[in-house]
């Protein structure tokens, strides 16, 4: 083989191991070696609407995110729009936001999504793995650990809410120390 013909070859080879390399970079340390399947059915039409972020393992996409936000609304043709907001560096920062689609997964009971940020190239799971009846809070996760949200309908619940879903994510199996506070303006 010629050098002109093996050139695009060692070009595309590099350039898979270089953004294998940046995907493995942004993954952070496990929180839960044994994640459990969520505890109950999620109502779909009762879950869209606005979330706050109170908590979360800190992942590359998220870095220096504060006042963090996710809505969802259903969009015509049946996926879940996905809108998340952070302000970058603190709670009155430059916004920065990201629009994805999410599917429910089949059998479920709507308590698993596949959501898609980039397109159809990145698809990652989001399982709701406990949440209150009256989806005034929510604990979210994924199959590998590694990623973690605590959510709550209201920006600045008191510290008597805080601790017990503190108390519900340790009881989940998941890692507190591993828990980054997020800041909400108040």
């Amino acid at each position: 083989m010629t050098v002109k013909r093996l050139l695009p070859l060692v070009l595309l080879v590099g350039a898979a191991a270089a953004l294998g390399a940046c995907a493995t970079l942004q993954r952070g340390p496990v929180g839960n070696a044994a994640v459990p399947q969520p505890a109950k059915p999620v109502e779909l039409n009762r879950y869209l609407g606005r979330w706050y972020e109170l908590a979360r393992y800190e992942a590359g996409f998220q870095k220096d995110c504060e006042a963090v936000t996710a809505d969802y609304s259903l969009l015509e043709n049946g996926p879940v729009r996905v809108l998340n907001r952070c302000r970058q560096g603190a709670i009155d920062g430059p916004v920065k936001q990201s629009e994805g689609k999410a599917k429910v997964v089949e059998g479920s009971e709507n308590a698993k999504l596949k959501v898609s940020f980039f397109g159809p190239f990145y698809v990652g799971d989001y399982w709701v793995l406990d949440h209150a009846d009256d989806y005034s809070w929510s604990i979210v996760g994924e199959p590998s650990g590694r990623y973690l949200w605590i959510l709550s309908r209201e920006a600045r619940p008191g510290t008597e809410t805080r601790q017990a879903l503190r108390s519900r994510v340790q009881a989940l199996g998941y890692e507190l120390s591993l828990l980054r506070e997020t800041q909400q303006p108040g």
